[in-house]
């Protein structure tokens, strides 16, 4: 497991706009009404329509084969796949299922459990009729525990669960294992369970687990949300040391901000990351470089966006800190995030829970009119096919488009915001079939969906 790595001392210098004509333009630009008009339109009917009930009324076997532990790392979207896939592997077993174990993010630090982010009788009670789910376990394995498992090799912990292992894998090499204990725990848990070749119940019911996980602060945000009046955008900013540091890119904050990130690497990777090996400018060639606050601002006032956009920003800390954050925050001056919103009784209800944070940055995204993502990853990629299931608008940043357009220093707005439009009008929610290996949790049809 990672360390987490501090840092007291100053990292960077302050970082100055990097695009500072296009900022110019940006800050005074009034966008066209056709074209809010057209940004702001709802995506036409696609002609696909959830499609995961199915015909025969499902039930629980008669005898469970035993209990299923799984033991979840990763950020809370990770998890959240996590659980889909445990719900899925019970059902292929016939066992009876544990709650999940959430590890501690050894990023943040975050201890928030699956009772904290999710409401444990819905999710039991949506599953009834499909995988027998229990809160905790019966007094006779109240001995297979986390604490069990990190003390020695274990009779009854699987660890050699292969990334996208078949149906035929755990039946093969769990089902036994439960059969004789009664009991198995499978850790590490994540991305283990195969995309492709699995009955269509076991992958309808991966479908209906992603489409309807909830976290518990539903009822919160729908009271909040009827007071509120307007369309909003979501913008997900992953923008945090981890991944600055990964991306092994220049943001632009001077020497010390190099040496910093260089350091983490370090301290968390070996220096193995493959980026390194390249400079910035191969790197933005290639479209690999994670957009910055001044660059997703660029990007939505050319879509569109213009300062009176209620903007909600979702994200968990910025590396760089406001300094970094207040070119963005000049051109959308009505941009709000969690913490703003809340009141001081609710923010100190989830102190130091991450996750909890990150469920609610998730909801409110799934809410939104646009959602639009600044970094591909996890919770990305969970908003893709979860909107795409609702046939909602989600904005695909072109990274190949726009890390060229970015290098070029002398480009003018008119050429930039040309590039930018066109770049982009196949990528606002158009639905695209799951291939072969692809994750059914960001591309839900056709599996998840049917032909309308």
């Amino acid at each position: 497991m990672r360390q987490p790595y501090n840092y007291n001392h100053q990292e960077w210098n302050a970082p100055k706009p990097r695009h500072l004509s296009l900022l110019e333009v940006a800050l005074h630009w009034k966008t066209p009404i056709k074209q809010v008009f057209d940004l702001w339109s709802p995506l036409p009917n696609q002609g696909w329509k959830p499609c995961i009930d199915s015909a025969d009324t499902p039930s629980l076997p008669e005898r469970s084969q035993g209990y299923i532990q799984v033991f979840l790392d990763g950020g809370l979207n990770q998890q959240r796949m996590g659980i889909c896939d445990a719900v899925a592997v019970a059902k292929i077993l016939n066992a009876t299922l544990v709650i999940p174990h959430l590890e501690v993010n050894p990023v943040w630090q975050d201890s928030s459990s699956f009772t904290d982010i999710f409401d444990v009788d819905h999710f039991i009670n949506v599953l009834r009729d499909e995988v027998s789910i229990v809160k905790e376990l019966p007094t006779e394995y109240s001995w297979s525990s986390r604490e069990y498992y990190a003390t020695g090799i274990r009779a009854t912990r699987i660890k050699t669960a292969p990334v996208h292992a078949s149906a035929d894998w755990y039946l093969e090499n769990v089902l036994p294992v439960m059969q004789s204990y009664g009991i198995a725990a499978i850790s590490p848990f994540s991305h283990r369970l195969a995309f492709d070749k699995l009955p269509v119940e076991i992958q309808h019911l991966r479908c209906k687990l992603q489409a309807s996980g909830t976290a518990v602060l539903r009822e919160r945000t729908d009271d909040t949300e009827k007071g509120r009046a307007g369309k909003f955008v979501v913008l997900h900013l992953r923008f945090d040391k981890d991944m600055a540091a990964h991306s092994a890119c220049d943001f632009g904050g001077g020497k010390a901000e190099k040496l910093a990130l260089a350091k983490y690497r370090q301290v968390l990777w070996q220096g193995r990351v493959l980026n390194s090996q390249f400079t910035d400018h191969e790197l933005r060639n290639q479209g690999r470089c994670p957009l910055t606050p001044e660059e997703i601002g660029l990007l939505l006032t050319a879509l569109g966006f213009n300062n009176n956009t209620h903007l909600y920003l979702a994200s968990h800390k910025v590396y760089g800190g406001e300094a970094r954050i207040s070119t963005l925050r000049a051109m959308f001056p009505l941009m709000e995030d969690k913490k703003s919103l809340a009141s001081a009784i609710e923010l100190a209800e989830v102190e130091g829970k991450a996750s909890l944070m990150a469920a609610v940055d998730y909801y409110v995204s799934l809410k939104s009119d646009i959602f639009i993502s600044a970094s591909p990853g996890n919770m990305h990629n969970a908003l893709l096919g979860h909107r795409a299931y609702l046939n909602l608008k989600t904005i695909r940043p072109n990274m190949l488009l726009l890390g060229p357009l970015f290098l070029n220093k002398t480009i003018e707005w008119s050429e930039f915001q040309h590039a930018v439009i066109n770049g982009h009008k196949n990528r606002q929610g158009q639905m695209r079939l799951r291939k072969e290996k692809q994750s059914i949790y960001t591309y839900p049809a056709p599996d998840c969906m049917c032909r309308a």
